[in-house]
Parts: structure tokens; C-alpha cells; sequence
């Protein structure tokens, strides 16, 4: 079983720190929801996490498997097992969608050398899964797709990497219900993979029951509980954390 561990991380960003101290250990298979106010430094661990070029490590370590990722450059994090889904994912004009997915397939997944038939009907399996038809690959990767169609093209990307770990940057924003509950669908169906879910709100919590929720303010995880935490957050704000 394949473990991520975050100890410590500090990170800055243009001279002003951001995240102050986080802690947090995934295992494969779990799934953990990281909610907080706006600005508490989510989003800013996702793109850390898997190595973006504006932000400033200052402390501490992230490895998975005992493996020092903050050594590794964006691609080589990928391939080591960790994938994520973007908040406000980009649009590659003339690059369509099913062609895109099998050359990341035959990229992370070499050892099984899937070859054209099956990867088509694995694809055509996730499309199902996700409430698309097999035609919407045969358009260009994100391009004119509406914001819920964009995140369930980010679940796609997922089911076909495999990865270890899934970071998933508000998955739940801008979706309708039955997008929702597509997308819900998707990330559920990551069951060998570590899901680590960032949102402001429950509702995506209704459909993936978290193994434990992290509440993240002013740069760490302050509170941590089980599912339940959730509906008490959602009922309460956060001010009553502010205060405790």
C-alpha cells in the first residue's frame, strides 16, 4: 500500500507564505476532503503538491512511498503516481480528447500495452460511467465544454492514468446536480487511488463519504474529522474554529 506524507510543508508565493506548517498522511485507497474559508491555502497545497514553478518551498517534505517528491520536476511527480485535477482546467485547441487520452495511457500505463480495441472499450466503459457518449471524444480537449463538463473531463484524464494519488481541486464547482453526481460517480470509481479532495461545500460529500475531513485555515489543518464534520461545517461556518 502506497502512503503519501506531508510533514511540515511550508510554501510561499511572490515573498508571502502561504501555508505555515501542513500536515496530513494519505493511503492509498483513502479518501480525504480538505474544506476551509477561501484563501486558507487549498488550492496553493494542490499546486505544490505537484510542483508548480511560482510557489516557494521554505520547509519541511512531501514523499510518497519514502520517494523525496519536492526533488522531482512536475512530469517525473506524474509518473510517480500523483495526478491532479485542476480548479479551472485549460482548453487544447486541435488536440482531441480520445487522442490525448491514449497517448497518456500508453505513457503511465506502458506495463499493461493496452492495445487499440481495448483501450477504445475502456474508454468508451468511462464515458458511460461519466454520462457522456462515445462522440464528445472526438472533440478537442476541453474546448467549448462547459465548466461541469470540463471537470468530468478531468475525472476522464484520472480513470485512465491510474494514479496513486488524486488530487482533485474543487471537482464540485459550477456542476449542476447530474454533473455532480457524474463526477461523484468518476472519483468514486478511483478505488485503488488515495483521493484528496478539496471544496468549500458538502454536497459532493453526500455521494464520496470521506474517510476523514481536514479543516485548513490560515495555511494548516486545525481540525480533523470524519464525515460528519462535514454537515457541522456547512451548518456553522468556520468562525467557531477561529475562536476554539
Amino acid at each position: 500500500m502506497s502512503i503519501l506524507e506531508i510533514k511540515d510543508l511550508k510554501a510561499s508565493i511572490e515573498g508571502k507564505q502561504v501555508l505555515k506548517g501542513v500536515n496530513l498522511t494519505v493511503k492509498q485507497g483513502e479518501v480525504h476532503a480538505i474544506m476551509g474559508p477561501n484563501g486558507s491555502g487549498k488550492s496553493t497545497l494542490s499546486l505544490v503538491l505537484m510542483g508548480h514553478p511560482k510557489y516557494v518551498v521554505e520547509g519541511g517534505s512531501i514523499t510518497l512511498d519514502g520517494v523525496d517528491v519536492l526533488s522531482l520536476k512536475t512530469d517525473e511527480r506524474a509518473k510517480l503516481g500523483l495526478f491532479l485535477g485542476f480548479q479551472y482546467p485549460v482548453e487544447v485547441p486541435g488536440v482531441q480528447l480520445n487522442t490525448f487520452l491514449r497517448n497518456i495511457d500508453q505513457k503511465f500505463n506502458p506495463e499493461n500495452k493496452t492495445g487499440l480495441l481495448k483501450f477504445k472499450a475502456q474508454l468508451s466503459s468511462n464515458l458511460k460511467e461519466l454520462g457522456w457518449q462515445d462522440e464528445i471524444a472526438n472533440r478537442y480537449l476541453n474546448e467549448g465544454f462547459s465548466g461541469g463538463e470540463k471537470k468530468k473531463s478531468e475525472i476522464l484524464q484520472a480513470l485512465t492514468v491510474k494514479p496513486k494519488f488524486c488530487i482533485l481541486d474543487e471537482p464540485d464547482s459550477g456542476l449542476d446536480i447530474d454533473a455532480l453526481k457524474s463526477v461523484a460517480k468518476g472519483v468514486s470509481e478511483l478505488t485503488n487511488a488515495g483521493r484528496i479532495i478539496i471544496t468549500h461545500y458538502q454536497r459532493i460529500l453526500d455521494y464520496i463519504k470521506p474517510d476523514k475531513i481536514h479543516v485548513m485555515i490560515d495555511g494548516k489543518l486545525v481540525l480533523t474529522g470524519d464525515h460528519t464534520l462535514a454537515k457541522e461545517l456547512e451548518a456553522k461556518g468556520y468562525g467557531w474554529i477561529k475562536e476554539s
